[in-house]
């Protein structure tokens, strides 16, 4: 079965306890769930400015626990140079780290579950909007 690697809005959804993400999530097995450590990165960045929230850091390192992280590597380099080379030259950039989570989900061969506009009409990524369900 194909793994869902979670983007990092969709992981600020369920931080905030967002029925339809969290449904959605409870039907997975955790084996099926992971997320690129740049959304990770990501994620640790806004706890970090709005730092003083000691229930949220501790619900976002219990839920970084139950799932794989996954770390870059230079098979995901790869990818990811063609991919913004792909999609400068159809002149569809990508914000840098949405570049490089939709590249690393594209490595990994994981459908990237995300409500980003930009990265669900991304060419080449395989992608899931939870909230539009």
């Amino acid at each position: 079965m194909t793994r869902r690697m979670l983007d990092t809005n969709v992981i600020g959804y369920l931080m905030r306890k967002n029925p339809l993400i969290a449904r959605r999530l409870v039907d997975l097995p955790t084996s099926q769930v992971c997320a690129s450590v740049v959304t990770e990165g990501e994620i640790r960045f806004g706890l970090a400015k709005h730092s003083g929230n000691a229930g949220l850091a501790a619900a976002v390192d219990a839920f970084f626990s139950t799932i794989e992280v996954l770390s870059w590597t230079r098979a995901t380099a790869k990818v990811y140079g063609q991919m913004r080379a792909d999609l400068e030259r159809r002149g569809r950039p990508l914000a840098p780290l949405d570049m490089m989570i939709a590249a690393h989900a594209v490595e990994a061969g994981a459908i990237l579950v995300t409500s980003d506009r930009a990265l669900l009409s991304a060419p080449g990524v395989a992608c899931e909007n939870w909230l539009a369900a």
